[in-house]
């Protein structure tokens, strides 16, 4: 296998909007026509590619391999025995594996993380919910072989991810290389995959719940199967009760270049369609190509036979040096908010062996081995925060719902400045700035919600609710949501407090969230996410506490405040 089954397939970006709609049986769309489904878990939101699939070895994964890390997957990774081409940034993650790639640049072992662990996936998920994505699509390949029981394992996490965060999942399978797939698909859907769906985390669109199938149509020898076949599979998970999504060529309109022809039926049996965009755009210029040759007129398509639209957006391969610090991905966001479209599907969110990954990626050489010969997010000479694309997948998802006006131009910046305390990787306004309260007991003082350490907290003078905390950001800025953090150790039992949010450019604040209770779970890192239903200008936030189950007082260990 090379590095990544879902290959980069070149295709030409001109040509005609309409040309070859005769070719499969499709018509010519009026762009008013409406769209199938209203809101869902799909439709109208915000969906990741989720691979799930690095393993090392040593944790636990019965494939018993550094998976996805290694060509030779019984070695550690190597500068001559890699499969990845961008660094993660591991800063965030409990465990990790050391690798056999030099130190980091700033002489920090190199290690990597492994998705088997709970801890990891309960981390990208909680990226997931702090910068506004809605829905993962866990790929799933060929499980009949010694992949199987890893590739099971991790459904069962990423279910408890999705269900400890808030967010949704489905199950896509990518039918490449799979011989007996028309057979096999039914088999592990029935016997396996059927049985997630009864999680209240797994992704329902009009009632039914979601699962697609990604392959059909195209054009190579990976995915040789007739037309026949394929609709047999659509049809019968349908059949099965499923609103079925299809992961189609670029060209499945025209049934040409990368679709293979007389697949018409087949892309009309879908209830929705998410054409494949990686490898075919790599510039602002391509992205505004595609607007006019495939965005608008496949909207338009779609919307004629009823068919809900799922197109993609990507980052660009850190590796390719296309990502010019997030005008390539912002460009793809404005051109579909302007074309109509409502759903959106990230390509991807922990691909790093083709290099467009969203998750946390090194932001620097600080943050590479190196000896690697990779690139970091500030390839180009402007710096990155290594979280700096979930930030502007959470702008771009904003925009699509309306949340924020359309623009061209980026809401956040590659990195967050702190005033007057240089810039701190993850973005957080408060990190080190000055607090108030308005009590503390012991040595609880408020100063411990901002100094980066989960481990220290503020705790409230006992049975004397309500309660306040106020941070000083230093300077007005825009202040879209908090991370609010109780100390991660199970010790801490699961409490719900009652908080109120205000925040204002001076004194007195306005309320922005009247009191409403959050639930501390030690399974989900004791972290509640407060999203402000609109952004706001402000210097001060201050959390009013007038309630907790679990102790008579209020208590915190983080309060973080981000722009984005």
């Amino acid at each position: 296998m090379g590095v990544s089954r879902r290959t980069f397939l070149t295709a030409a970006a001109g040509g005609s909007a309409a040309a070859g709609l005769a070719a499969i049986g499709m018509t010519a769309a009026a762009t008013t026509a409406s769209a199938a489904s209203g809101p869902g878990d799909v439709v109208g939101k915000v969906t990741v590619g989720y691979q799930g699939w690095f393993a090392c070895v040593g944790d636990g994964a019965p494939i018993n391999a550094w998976w996805h890390y290694s060509a030779n997957n019984s070695r550690p990774p190597s500068p001559s025995n890699t499969t990845i081409v961008a660094w993660p940034d591991v800063r965030d993650f409990t465990h990790t594996y050391r690798s056999a790639y030099g130190n980091l640049g700033n002489g920090q072992p190199a290690t990597l993380f492994s998705s088997y662990d709970q801890q990891t996936v309960d981390t990208h998920f909680l990226w997931m919910q702090q910068n506004g994505i809605d829905t993962a699509a866990l790929q799933r390949f060929n499980p009949t072989g010694g992949e199987g029981p890893t590739r099971d394992a991790m459904a069962v996490k990423v279910r408890s991810a999705a269900e400890s965060h808030g967010r949704k999942f489905y199950i896509m399978y990518d039918v490449s290389d799979w011989t007996s797939m028309q057979s096999e698909i039914k088999a592990d859907w029935t016997n396996k995959m059927k049985a997630h769906t009864a999680s209240s985390a797994y992704a329902k669109q009009n009632g039914k719940p979601v699962v697609c199938v990604w392959g059909f149509g195209f054009a190579d020898n990976q995915r040789p199967f007739d037309a026949a076949s394929c609709l047999d599979v659509v049809n019968w998970f349908k059949g099965q009760g499923c609103y079925v999504i299809g992961g189609v060529p670029t060209w499945w309109r025209t049934g040409d270049r990368d679709s293979r022809p007389g697949f018409g039926d087949v892309y009309r049996a879908f209830d929705m369609l998410s054409p494949w965009m990686v490898g075919r755009i790599g510039n602002v210029g391509d992205a505004d190509n595609f607007y006019n040759v495939a965005t608008v007129p496949d909207l338009a398509e779609c919307a004629a036979h009823g068919i809900d639209y799922q197109p993609c957006v990507l980052p660009g391969a850190v590796s390719l040096r296309q990502r010019a610090h997030g005008d390539f991905m912002w460009r793809q966001f404005y051109n579909m908010k302007r074309a109509g479209v409502a759903s959106v599907y990230i390509s991807m969110f922990d691909e790093y062996n083709e290099g467009n990954q969203i998750a946390k990626t090194a932001e620097s050489t600080a943050w590479l081995p190196a000896d690697s010969g990779m690139l970091a997010l500030d390839e180009d000479g402007t710096a990155c925060s290594s979280d700096y694309y979930l930030r502007l997948t959470g702008d771009g998802g904003r925009m699509l719902k309306g949340q924020i006006p359309l623009t061209p131009t980026r809401p956040t910046q590659p990195v967050i400045s702190n005033p007057g305390g240089g810039t701190p990787p993850s973005g957080n306004l408060a990190l080190g700035k000055p607090t108030s309260e308005s009590s503390h007991t012991q040595v609880y003082g408020s100063a411990n919600t901002t100094d980066g350490n989960a481990d220290t907290y503020w705790e409230s003078a006992n049975n004397a609710f309500p309660q306040w905390l106020q941070v000083d950001l230093g300077a007005t800025t825009t202040v879209t949501r908090l991370v609010l953090k109780l100390p991660p150790p199970t010790a801490w039992t699961t409490r719900t407090q009652t908080i109120s949010v205000q925040t204002g450019t001076s004194i007195p604040l306005t309320t922005q969230l009247p009191a409403q209770t959050y639930t501390f779970n030690p399974a989900s890192g004791n972290t509640v996410t407060i999203t402000l239903p609109t952004a706001v200008t402000a210097r001060y936030v201050r959390l009013t506490i007038t309630a907790n189950t679990g102790w008579p007082a209020a208590q915190l260990s983080e309060l973080e405040v981000y722009s984005a």
